[in-house]
């Protein structure tokens, strides 16, 4: 006979193991589905152990520029199977903290492959053979993967994916990496870091199209500095690979192609939503592989819900961790729970992070798309340079942007470029959340000396009341 739930959460990354918490807290019977690690790629593949890369790489940076700071570092060497090493001991201690989070919560785990047979019923095939379970809900959480390039497949050789270039077998000496999203943009400030010589090809006009122009043009000009080969309106027509390297046919602005060798490629050209074979294809509108769902998660079926990397973006873990909250809310709202008030999510105050260096952080609208979007804008932008706090940290580069609608005050849009900013941009999401005025951010009191203090700033200059530039 098949295990029964309230709810059953197919997936464990950020999304999935959130919404399984959630729902248990609400006093539902809850199970997790897993085919790999509890955490899923976010925390054993993604934005955590790349987080730990980057720090290492942070730190090296830091040493070979210890003059800047008054102190001595000599013989300094970067040992990557040692960073690697580091990396994926931080991945294990997050996935047993899952782990533990799980037993806590007396959440049940079916580890294994998991394969829709209805709206309530899911099959797991794992190493303890097939098992049948159902719920009165199921929120499918699956995620996604990397795209690969159509005539040229990651080999976890030569062409890597993040997954490869997360735990390199060697060190890349001459590096393309194609597309600059942030994934793409976090992998060529880290290996650039570390040492290799690195190319970033973009189709688009700009590097990390999504954020403002004036962030992209800033980030494209300090990572040229840093010595990066940064191109533009910059096609790939094709990729021979052999045991020594890859030889790269481009083609450039000027619509010349011309042919390059690199030692390794780097794919990042977007994600892929796991939506194929597990029994979604009668049950669930698609877009391109992706779930459509409502502003709570569910999809056309009742009791059969959607949240994460498989559903529209932005494909953020933080906006997939909220999606399973409201989610698991929402379905005990409809089992009869009269103290749970679901908000649907509004995508438009979800911030975004690139932990580059210099990093990037943003949320709302940019300065472009308020006025596509019909508004008389005000803007304004405060320098790095004029903050006491980033010139003594020795990071005087950047500036912060606030966009505001003229008429009523409401804040629009925040972009940041500089030190720490993917953790100021919560000061802005947070006030995007109150629906915030800058009259507001204006009579706020910000503590001295901080990099906080530009954001209070940026909201002046907006106005023309900028008091340190």
């Amino acid at each position: 006979m098949a295990d029964k739930y309230d709810v059953i959460v197919l997936g464990s990354g950020p999304g999935g193991y959130v919404a399984a918490i959630r729902s248990a807290q609400l006093g539902l019977k809850t199970a997790i589905v897993e085919r790999e690690n509890l955490g899923g790629i976010c925390l054993n593949w993604g934005c955590i152990p790349t987080k730990a890369l980057l720090r290492s790489a942070e730190i090296y940076h830091y040493m070979q520029h210890a003059k800047d700071y008054g102190l001595a570092a000599k013989e300094i060497e970067a040992d990557l199977d040692a960073v690697v090493k580091r990396s994926r001991g931080v991945a294990k201690q997050l996935n047993q903290g899952v782990t533990h989070l799980m037993k806590k919560n007396k959440i049940a785990v079916h580890m294994g492959e998991g394969t829709l047979k209805s709206a309530n019923t899911l099959e797991v095939k794992g190493d303890k053979g097939t098992e049948t379970i159902s719920a009165k809900h199921i929120i499918v959480a699956t995620g996604a993967r990397a795209r690969d390039l159509p005539f040229a497949p990651a080999d976890g050789k030569r062409i890597w994916t993040y997954r490869h270039a997360m735990t390199p077998k060697e060190m890349p000496k001459k590096l393309l990496v194609i597309g600059s999203g942030a994934i793409g943009i976090e992998f060529a400030s880290f290996y650039n870091d570390m040492g290799a010589d690195v190319t970033v090809v973009e189709m688009l006009d700009r590097i990390v199209p999504v954020e403002d122009a004036e962030v992209s043009a800033f980030l494209e000009k300090s990572l040229t500095k840093q010595g990066m080969s940064i191109r533009t309106k910059t096609g790939l027509e094709g990729l021979d690979v052999s045991d020594k390297g890859v030889k790269a046919k481009i083609k450039g602005k000027d619509g010349k192609v011309t042919e390059e060798e690199f030692s390794h490629v780097i794919v990042a050209i977007g994600i892929q939503p796991n939506t194929e074979n597990i029994g979604l294809d009668k049950l669930v509108e698609m877009d391109r592989g992706f779930i459509q769902i409502d502003d709570y998660g569910r999809t056309k079926t009742k009791g059969l819900w959607a949240i994460g990397d498989c559903v529209p973006g932005p494909w953020l873990a933080h906006k997939a961790s909220h999606e399973g909250v409201t989610a698991a809310e929402a379905i005990a709202q409809e089992l009869g729970n009269k103290d749970v008030h679901p908000h649907g999510l509004d995508r438009n105050n979800i911030p975004a992070c690139t932990y580059c260096h210099p990093q990037v952080a943003s949320v709302g609208m940019t300065e472009a798309k308020a006025k596509e979007a019909g508004y008389k804008v005000k803007v304004g932008n405060f320098p790095f340079i004029g903050n006491g706090k980033a010139i003594a940290l020795g990071e005087a580069e950047g500036f912060i942007k606030t966009v505001f609608d003229e008429k009523t005050g409401e804040l629009l849009g925040a972009h940041m470029i500089g030190a720490e900013v993917t953790e100021l941009i919560q000061g802005y999401t947070v006030g995007k959340t109150l629906e915030t005025t800058e009259a507001e951010l204006m009579q706020t009191v910000f503590p001295h000396p901080t990099l906080s203090e530009m954001m209070h700033e940026s909201v002046l200059g907006a106005y023309g009341r900028a008091l340190h530039i």
